[in-house]
C-alpha cells in the first residue's frame, strides 16, 4: 500500500515479528528492525525505508498477524520510527534469531493419520488424569468447607460472649489447641497441590504433542480439501462432507483461527472465506471469544488484497461503526475511498455499491499456482472429467492370471481386472490378506517419517507441500510377511524384484496427497540409473478402504482408480525401448474422509532383460 506521508494514521506493510505468546520464554517487549518500501507522496518514487518498532501490549494491524515467515503485516506508525535511508541491504537479525527459538522442531504429526491415532489415546490418558485431579481438588475443598462450617458455628457462639465462653476451662484449652495445632493443619491442607501429579503427567506427554507447524499444516490441509472438492467453508464448519454428516463442528473461533492461518501465509483468498464464515456464525448469535471488530479487521484488509475495493470499504465502515476510535481502520478507510475514487475517474465509471450477496466459494477467483494441470487433476479427484467411454470399457476384461505357469499360482491364480487399456493398467484382487496388512502396518508405524521428493535441480531429497504423507521402508529380513509379499509381486508380474527398491509403506495424513508426478527418473545424473536402471514398473498395494477422496488419478488420459483394501494396481512406467511413458504422470488425491494406507514396490530395469524384451520402436 502506498504510504502518503501526510496520512500519519495509515499503517504500512512491515516485517512480521514473532508472537510473544508462542515463545518458550516470556518478555514484555522487544525491538525489531526491518525494511519495507514507501512512496514519496509528491513524486510517487518508491524507496526502501528502515523500520524500527517495539512489540508491546498493542501490536498494530490485524492482531496476531504474525508467523514464521517474514511477509507484510500492518504496524501503526504510532509505534514506528521510519527513517528514510536509501540502502541496498538489510538483515533482520533479531527476527530470525527469535524464529529459530520458536520453530526449531518439526514434528509433522499431521502428515500421518496412523501416527495421529496415538494422540487419541494420549488425550484419553490426560482426561483421566484431569478427572483424578478434579476429584482430589473436590476432596480438598470438601475438607476445607467442613472446617469452615464447623468453625463458623463455633465462632458465632464464642464471639457472642467471649469471657463467658472462655470461663469454661475446656473452651480455653480447645482455643489454644485450635490456634496452635489445628489451624496449622488446615494451612497444610490448603497448601497441598493436587495439580502436581496432573502437571507431571502433562509434562511427560507434552513431548509428543503436535506443535505450531502441525496445527498450521492441518489448517492448510482443510483448505486444500476445500479447493480440491469444491467445498465451501459452511460445509466444513457444519460437518457436512460428501457422503457423511457428523458432529465435528467448527466454532466461530475455529473459523477465525483458520482465517488467521491463511492470512499469516499471505493467502488472502482463503482468509476471506474463513473470516466470512466466522462473521456469519457470529452474526447468527453463536458465542465466541473473538470480537466482531477483530474479524472485520482481518476480513476487510483481505478483501482489499483480493482487489474488491467497494466491499473492502463497506466492511471497513462496519468496523469503524463498531470501534470509532480504531485509528488504523479510519486511515485505511480514507485510503480505500481515495483509491476507489481515483480508479473510477481513470476508467470514467460511476460508483457501484458492493453486492449484498455474502462472500462465498466462487465470489473471488482462486490464485493460480505452480501446477499446470491443477484443474484437470482436481476434477478427476471429484470424479469429473473421466474419459472412460463405452468404447474403451468394451475393450476391458477380467481374467485369472497364473504368472505364465508360475508353480505358486497354478493352484490359486490371481484375479486380474483391466482398469485402463492404453497405457495398460491392471488391478489384482485379494493380493494382501487382512492379517498381512496389519502386520505390515505394525512394522512400518514406528519407522514412519515425512515422505520426501527429489529436487529436480539438485537431486537432493527434501519435503514438499505437494506430498503430504509419511513413509517407511521395509526389508525382506524384517519379517517373513515382507519377504512373502515381495515374492508374490515377482510371481504376479513375472519381473525380478532382486533389483527393485524396498517395500515402501505410506500413510496419508490430514488432507494427505501427492500431486501429479512421474515414478520414473528424468534426471540423467541420477546415480541410481547407473546401477539398477530406471523405475520400470509400479506395483501399488491398497491397504485400506477410503471413505471419500484418496483416488489415484492420471490427468493425461483422464483415469481415476479408487482404493480397495487388499487389491493392487500395476502399470509400466517405461516403454519397451526404455523411454519414459509420460502418460503415466499420476497423483494421489487428497484424502477427504478416512485413513489411506498403501505400499509400493518400484521395479527397476536391471535384471529384466529376458523377462521384458526391448521393443523395435521408441514407443513399443
Amino acid at each position: 500500500m502506498p504510504l502518503p506521508r501526510e496520512e500519519s494514521k495509515l499503517w504500512t506493510p512491515a516485517a512480521r515479528v514473532c508472537r510473544s505468546a508462542s515463545l518458550p520464554f516470556s518478555f514484555a517487549s522487544f525491538t525489531a528492525v526491518g525494511t519495507t518500501e514507501a512512496a514519496d507522496s509528491q513524486t510517487g518514487e518508491r524507496f526502501p525505508v528502515l523500520v524500527r518498532y517495539e512489540v508491546s501490549k498493542a501490536l498494530g494491524g490485524p492482531r496476531e498477524a504474525l508467523s514464521g515467515d517474514i511477509t507484510s503485516a500492518f504496524v501503526s506508525l504510532g509505534s514506528l520510527v521510519i527513517e528514510k535511508d536509501r540502502m541496498r541491504k538489510s538483515v533482520f537479525f533479531i527476527c530470525w534469531t527469535l524464529l529459530s527459538c520458536c520453530w526449531s522442531t518439526q514434528a509433522e504429526i499431521f502428515t500421518s493419520i496412523g501416527q495421529m491415532t496415538d494422540l487419541i489415546y494420549t488425550e484419553k490418558e490426560l482426561v483421566q488424569s484431569l478427572r483424578e485431579y478434579i476429584k482430589a481438588e473436590e476432596f480438598k475443598l470438601a475438607a476445607v468447607k467442613s472446617w469452615a462450617n464447623k468453625l463458623d458455628a463455633l465462632t458465632r457462639v464464642s464471639t457472642s460472649d467471649p469471657e463467658g465462653y472462655l470461663a469454661h476451662p475446656v473452651n480455653a484449652y480447645k482455643l489454644m489447641k485450635r490456634l496452635n495445632t489445628e489451624w496449622s493443619e488446615l494451612e497444610s491442607l490448603v497448601l497441598q497441590n493436587p495439580a502436581e501429579e496432573f502437571i507431571s503427567n502433562m509434562s511427560i506427554h507434552r513431548q509428543f504433542f503436535p506443535d505450531e507447524e502441525d496445527q498450521t499444516g492441518a489448517a492448510k490441509a482443510l483448505m486444500r480439501l476445500q479447493d480440491t472438492y469444491q467445498l465451501d467453508s459452511e460445509a466444513f464448519s457444519r460437518g457436512k462432507l460428501p457422503g457423511m454428516h457428523s458432529n465435528a463442528l467448527l466454532t466461530v473461533d475455529d473459523c477465525f483461527d483458520m482465517g488467521k492461518t491463511a492470512y499469516n501465509d499471505a493467502d488472502y483468498y482463503h482468509a476471506v472465506l474463513w473470516m466470512q464464515q466466522s462473521l456469519k456464525q457470529l452474526d447468527a448469535g453463536e458465542e465466541a471469544e473473538v470480537s466482531k471488530a477483530d474479524i472485520l479487521d482481518y476480513l476487510s484488509y483481505s478483501v482489499y488484497q483480493m482487489g474488491d475495493l467497494p466491499r473492502a470499504i463497506e466492511l471497513t465502515r462496519r468496523l469503524v461503526a463498531i470501534e470509532p476510535s480504531h485509528q488504523r481502520a479510519g486511515g485505511n478507510l480514507r485510503y480505500y475511498e481515495r483509491l476507489l475514487f481515483k480508479q473510477l475517474n481513470e476508467q470514467n465509471q460511476t460508483y457501484q455499491p458492493p453486492s449484498e450477496e455474502p462472500i462465498q466459494l466462487g465470489t473471488y477467483s482462486r490464485p493460480q499456482d505452480h501446477l499446470p494441470e491443477r484443474e484437470a487433476y482436481e476434477a478427476l479427484c471429484r470424479g469429473e472429467g473421466l474419459q472412460m467411454t463405452e468404447a474403451r470399457r468394451s475393450r476391458l476384461s477380467c481374467r485369472y492370471q497364473d504368472g505364465k505357469g508360475n508353480p505358486r499360482l497354478l493352484l490359486k491364480p490371481m484375479k486380474e481386472e483391466d482398469e485402463w487399456d492404453s497405457p495398460h493398467i491392471v488391478r489384482y484382487l485379494d493380493v494382501l490378506s487382512h492379517e498381512e496388512i496389519e502386520k505390515i502396518k505394525e512394522l512400518a508405524k514406528p519407522r514412519l517419517a515425512r515422505a520426501t521428493v527429489r529436487d529436480p535441480k539438485t537431486g537432493i531429497l527434501t519435503t514438499a507441500n505437494y506430498r503430504v504423507s509419511k513413509s517407511a521402508w521395509l526389508e525382506g529380513e524384517d519379517d517373513p510377511v515382507v519377504d512373502r509379499v515381495n515374492l508374490r509381486i515377482q510371481d504376479i508380474t513375472g519381473l525380478t524384484v532382486d533389483t527393485a527398491e524396498l517395500l515402501q509403506v505410506a500413510n496419508y495424513g490430514v488432507g494427505g496427497q501427492y500431486e501429479p508426478h512421474y515414478d520414473f527418473s528424468r534426471r540423467p545424473f541420477d546415480t541410481n540409473l547407473q546401477v539398477d536402471g530406471n523405475r520400470l514398473a509400479t506395483f501399488l498395494n491398497y491397504m485400506s478402504d477410503v471413505e471419500a477422496g484418496g483416488a489415484t488419478v492420471f490427468p493425461d488420459f483422464g483415469a481415476a482408480i479408487r482404493p480397495r483394501k487388499g487389491t493392487a494396481v500395476f502399470w509400466y512406467n517405461l516403454f519397451k525401448s526404455g523411454e519414459g511413458d509420460y502418460r503415466t504422470r499420476h497423483a494421489a488425491c487428497p484424502v477427504l474422509v478416512g485413513s489411506k494406507w498403501v505400499s509400493n514396490k518400484w521395479i527397476h530395469e536391471r535384471g529384466q532383460e529376458f523377462r521384458r524384451r526391448c521393443g523395435l520402436t521408441e514407443v513399443d
